[in-house]
């Protein structure tokens, strides 16, 4: 009796298989994203295996030694010429190692670190039990107002596991504007979107307002993320692969090496037209651009403020980093489809955040809603199209970051009984009770509203430029509007700290330790610096504008 016949399906011809090869790395022009995570993980272990009272200083000295490390290794390779003549891409088509990439990836980690001075404040509230607290929950599992929460107020706990979430996130964030394939952003985009939500819940006031912050964040950044994914098949299937290159040799029309098995759904334009579409809404949705700001004024609010700054400067950069790439490098053949499309959302955005933030009655929803006004000034230069576009945007993500961080820092002093005080009534006469703060406060609030001498001016300057060379010019117009409605409630801030009568039972100004002054100090120094003599970071800027394919 002759054997069964093994089905043909499950058998084929022996072929020796063929070596598979190493994927080559490397390792220097990407040590600062792996500074960062190696940090991140070392952060982990901490929490694990070292003593409870011992951990929030392990923790900060850690993390600011690895963003410090990090930025060392950003400008040790743009003096080597990474940003200029060297620009190249690296891992295995991964990474883009450009002006753009090492541009932001500076600016993040500056922000990163800065942010982290404010995570580490810990003299702003009253000792609880004789020990010092943080803004962050004693025990963020614990449910808010149980017996558990207050045995761990009282036995001194700290939630310090924000230290190493802010490293996930910054690594991510690093990565995001140098990803140079579409799986590569998206995982990135995840990386650094998660540990933000987790760290949104962790207010020690406020818990519920906190967690809601969290659970709307997460739910609509679930949406986007998913948008984004689903956009980035349908570019796969236009084009065959996820290289940004390829991609925008597809669209270009000057591919030559078509796979047959593609061949039929390769060029389909719906594919392009709807793909790019959905990448481009989960891209507006992180930078808050109307009608995808939703999240903004909610979040911004309920966070712990010293994430709300971190997140409100370093996210934009991160965002606005992958946008410009996404745009002129792989779809800059698409430019007559998608420029009519980001004129529309640049006007909504400006106009937008700009009238709505007249209404705010909370300090940090006027914040937000002018964050987002700030993201349609900055896609005026993003739809410039031109090497003055990119630059303008690298230069105004830089000061904005810095202005950002040092207004919400402000916002953490300002105190009553019940934690900070975000009201703008409790804000009247702030500037007869202390002086030195609201002057601060201003110097932030005119940065914003871009008057001369601060950097909000130069940086609104140089994307409305590069707007109106980019034949924007009616955007700009929208724009100078906008900033002039804009300009109306900042004022009006200022009138009530320095112009109003201070109540009785008003706020009192906490004094913070030195991180906090230093975060507040840069703050200031850096908007008064890139206002009043802006030409070298121009310079700098322009030099790193141009994107490597």
């Amino acid at each position: 009796m002759s054997a069964p016949a093994v089905h043909s399906l499950w058998t084929t011809a022996a072929e020796p298989i063929s070596k598979i090869d190493a994927p080559k790395i490397e390792y220097g022009q990407l040590s600062p994203t792996l500074i960062v995570i190696g940090a991140a993980l070392v952060g982990v272990l901490i929490e694990a295996f070292v003593p409870r009272r011992s951990r929030y200083y392990a923790q900060v000295f850690v993390s600011v030694v690895a963003l410090c490390a990090a930025f060392a290794a950003v400008v040790a390779l743009a003096a080597d010429g990474f940003g200029t003549t060297k620009a190249h891409i690296a891992a295995m088509g991964a990474i883009a190692v450009d002006g753009p990439a090492l541009f932001l990836q500076g600016t993040i980690l500056l922000a990163g670190l800065v942010g982290l001075f404010t995570f580490a404040e810990r003299r702003l509230d009253p000792a609880a039990h004789g020990n010092r607290v943080d803004s962050f929950a004693a025990q963020a599992a614990s449910v808010p107002g149980s017996d558990s929460e207050q045995a761990a107020v009282k036995a001194g706990f700290t939630t310090t596991e924000v230290f190493p979430l802010l490293l996930f996130a910054v690594g991510g964030m690093l990565i995001f504007p140098a990803a140079n394939d579409l799986v590569t952003l998206f995982v990135a985009l995840e990386v650094f979107s998660l540990p933000l939500y987790l760290l949104c819940a962790l207010a020690r006031r406020k818990r519920l307002m906190s967690q809601e912050a969290a659970v709307k964040y997460f739910l609509l950044g679930a949406f986007a993320s998913a948008f984004t994914l689903f956009g980035i098949a349908l570019l796969y299937g236009y084009a065959g692969s996820m290289s940004y290159a390829r991609i925008a040799q597809v669209v270009d029309g000057t591919v030559t090496d078509v796979d047959p098995a593609l061949a039929n759904t390769m060029g389909n334009d719906a594919l392009l037209l709807v793909g790019g579409a959905m990448l481009l809404m989960g891209l507006l949705f992180k930078v808050g651009a109307v009608p995808f700001h939703m999240w903004t004024p909610d979040v911004y609010q309920g966070a712990p403020t010293p994430v709300t700054g971190f997140m409100a400067a370093a996210t934009k950069v991160a965002a606005f980093g992958a946008l410009l790439r996404l745009l002129y490098v792989v779809l800059p053949g698409l430019r007559w489809d998608w420029r009519p499309v980001m004129w529309a959302v640049a006007i909504i955005t400006m106009l937008g955040g700009a009238i709505v933030a007249i209404t705010q009655t909370d300090i940090k929803r006027l914040l937000a809603y002018s964050s987002i006004a700030h993201a349609g000034f900055i896609l005026a230069g993003v739809i410039a199209t031109s090497k003055d576009g990119v630059s303008s945007v690298l230069f105004y993500l830089a000061g904005y970051s810095f202005v950002t961080i040092g207004a919400f820092a402000v916002v953490t002093l300002v105190r009553d009984a019940g934690g900070e005080a975000t009201h703008l009534s409790k804000w009247a006469g702030l500037g007869r009770r202390s002086p030195l703060v609201a002057a601060v406060f201003a110097v932030f609030l005119l940065a914003f509203a871009g008057i001369p001498l601060t950097s909000g001016f130069a940086g609104k300057f140089a994307v409305f430029k590069a707007a109106a060379d980019g034949g924007a010019a009616p955007l700009v117009v929208i724009g100078v509007i906008s900033s002039a409605i804009a300009a109306f409630f900042y004022i009006r801030v200022i009138v009530l700290m320095f112009f109003s009568e201070p109540r009785p039972e008003g706020p009192t100004v906490a004094v913070p330790s030195p991180l906090t002054m230093l975060a507040i100090g840069l703050g200031v120094a850096v908007t008064l610096v890139l206002g009043v003599a802006p030409q070298y970071f121009l310079d700098l800027a322009n030099q790193a504008g141009v994107f490597v394919r």
